[in-house]
């Protein structure tokens, strides 16, 4: 009796199947899949049903190795990669492809081939992003009958030859050395054209300030013009009006400023006056009687005694 009941214990934990979490067990009867079994605890009668497959459902990662690829221009390049893919139906994926993980490779590797073999050298290398693409597009579509999803497929590395590369950085050298020296010749063309330009506005700031000055200078000379034109015209009254000593001012203002331009010469250190001193003092005493005149004071007595007797002056009046 025991022993009977230890081989019912034994054939039912048999039959107990407990998949982990991440997993499907595919459920065979007699060889022929019949089930899935998902995470947890599953029950199957034991000898008649077994456990086919164990399918990883999370996602996983395939690296690509290297090969040798010949570009569209004939250029040699090495590269690898990897892929990501994620297993969605685990039956499908366990009996639709013999091996599922070299299937994968072995389609990533040849589409690969095909995707660079269309491209130039320098559009493998600047276009990582659209090989990536189209190796998704192409191999995502030839997976999805297993039940796989790819999610992701990246270029790891891609080396040309020690020849191209070389070539490539002299290549990178002449276009920045040509920059540079389009930059330099920019610079010094905009530095010529804005000191030109400097310099045409200092000239017409210069030839404007010129036009200012002689207009103030030909506005200063119309002034004096009238002011002495003005002097002239109420001398030239006085005269009329019999009163000559307005000649006598007039005469005596041009003596008195061309004797004080002996004073101003640089070059006079001794000054010898033309005339005698007391000539000058009766042209101012000529001065002095024309503004009592000019004023209505009263006129200027004779002096007791008789002056001693002078030569005429050249600006005294008739009679004097």
């Amino acid at each position: 009796m025991f022993f009977l009941v230890l081989l019912v214990i034994i054939f039912l934990m048999s039959g107990i199947k407990i998949v982990r979490q991440g997993y499907h067990y595919t459920i065979e009867h007699f060889g022929r899949f019949t089930a899935v079994a998902r995470p947890g605890f599953n029950f199957y009668m034991p000898f008649f049903y077994r456990v086919g497959r164990r399918i990883n459902m999370m996602e996983q990662v395939l690296d690509i190795p290297g090969q040798e690829i010949i570009t569209k221009d004939n250029a040699m390049v090495s590269t690898d990669g990897v892929v990501f893919f994620q297993v969605l139906d685990a039956a499908r994926a366990a009996y639709e492809v013999s091996d599922l993980y070299l299937a994968i490779m072995q389609l990533t590797t040849t589409n690969l081939r095909t995707v660079m073999g269309s491209m130039d050298l320098d559009e493998t290398l600047s276009k990582r992003d659209e090989i990536n693409a189209r190796l998704l597009s192409v191999v995502d579509q030839a997976t999805e009958s297993w039940g796989v999803k790819i999610t992701r497929v990246e270029i790891k590395d891609i080396r040309p030859p020690a020849d191209i590369v070389n070539a490539m950085g002299r290549q990178m050298k002449a276009e920045r050395e040509k920059r540079a020296v389009i930059l330099e010749a920019e610079g010094s063309r905009a530095s010529a054209i804005l000191r030109a330009e400097g310099e045409k506005q200092g000239q017409i700031l210069e030839a404007e300030g010129r036009r200012e000055a002689a207009f103030r200078d030909a506005e200063a000379r119309e002034r004096a013009a009238e002011a002495e034109a003005k002097a002239t015209q109420v001398v030239s009254d006085a005269i009329a009006g019999g009163n000559t000593q307005a000649i006598n001012y007039f005469i005596a203002q041009k003596y008195v400023d061309a004797v004080s331009q002996f004073a101003t010469s640089p070059n006079a250190k001794t000054i010898l006056f033309p005339v005698e001193a007391t000539q000058l003092i009766g042209t101012l005493g000529g001065i002095g009687e024309l503004a009592r005149d000019a004023l209505g004071g009263p006129a200027a007595k004779a002096p007791a005694a008789a002056p001693p007797a002078r030569r005429p002056g050249p600006f005294d009046g008739p009679g004097q």
